[in-house]
């Protein structure tokens, strides 16, 4: 069974949505675990593997099925800014909070996939970052979660942790759906034009995360095609690169063409400085993918892509 944690978020309801569609069993959770309370983990492992624990995921009696083999950890404070002023909260959900689940997963034998993000990195490169480029976070969020990295790292060794960037989905806020509201709703507004990475559908990822546990629960070999992913740190963002400009402009030109954009909207560029941004933000943070690419033989689709895809998806609604 696969433990799901942030089931209800934007990311933990594709992730949802693909692990059910793939005939896959699992279990979700929210607010109503605390993953800063160790105990409240280890409760919460022990009752779902038991046979008397109900839940409406859960159909098998068989106690084998019941054990839960894989943990993935879509749960983070993502508030940027708000991070700067709540230290504590920011720590002890993106650090505290991984490890506690890092030691649970470990001690019940099982293999963790953990979210992180491009936050780590200062974003003084020029070239896409890779997985052992060194970290120098510039803000709390950035410091938490490289800190949750490393404390999943210390902890156990059947870990996956995927970086990703400017994540977008049908769940929750995120900037298309707030480009697409401003969009019909006002005359003109200012997007930030000197931060570069890549825009990332959640459902590209989500399909990402359960084709790794397809790939490992399938391992045929060691090494090879048919072995599972090597465990350890990855990227994955969608391919290519632009500016949150840009990816403004593009909303634009799509929504237009698929009737989500009504309103006329003048989109003007200004810097981070002109934004007033609490929270620092890398200038350049594009990930590089090819190490994912290559041990799961998978082909990543463009930002622009699958941004068109997701705007004409009937689930998209303004």
């Amino acid at each position: 069974m696969i433990w799901l944690i942030g089931s209800k978020g934007m990311l933990g309801s594709e992730v949802a949505e693909e692990l059910s569609s793939r005939g896959f069993l699992w279990i979700g959770s929210g607010s109503e675990v605390d993953i800063t309370n160790p105990r409240a983990i280890e409760n919460f492992i022990t009752s779902s593997e038991t046979q008397n624990y109900l839940d409406i995921h859960i159909k098998s009696k068989d106690p084998m099925e019941r054990k839960i083999k894989w943990i993935i950890n879509c749960a983070a404070y993502t508030a940027v800014d708000n991070a700067e002023d709540d230290i504590e909260k920011a720590t002890a959900v993106n650090a505290t909070g991984a490890l506690h689940i890092a030691r649970s997963a470990r001690n019940h034998g099982a293999k963790l996939i953990h979210i992180s993000t491009d936050y780590v990195f200062d974003g003084k490169s020029s070239v896409p970052y890779k997985e052992n480029d060194a970290k120098n976070p510039t803000g709390v969020y950035g410091k938490t979660k490289s800190d949750g990295e490393d404390a999943i790292c210390s902890a156990m060794t059947q870990y996956y942790i995927i970086r990703t960037a400017w994540l977008y989905g049908f769940y929750g806020k995120n900037f298309v759906r707030t480009m697409i509201k401003l969009f019909n709703e006002k005359d003109s507004i200012k997007v930030v034009s000197d931060q570069t990475g890549t825009p990332t559908c959640a459902r590209d990822l989500a399909s990402t995360i359960v084709t790794l546990i397809e790939k490992s629960q399938k391992a045929t070999s060691i090494f090879g095609k048919n072995s599972a992913l090597s465990y350890g740190i990855y990227h994955f963002t969608n391919k290519g690169k632009t500016t949150w400009f840009e990816f403004a402009k593009k909303i634009y030109e799509l929504g237009k063409k698929c009737g989500k954009v009504t309103g006329e909207c003048k989109i003007l560029p200004c810097t981070t400085d002109e934004f007033g941004a609490k929270a620092p933000r890398p200038a350049f943070s594009v990930l590089c993918k090819e190490k994912i690419e290559k041990e799961l033989h998978i082909k990543i689709p463009s930002w622009e892509q699958s941004l068109k895809t997701f705007l004409n998806d009937k689930r998209f609604i303004v």
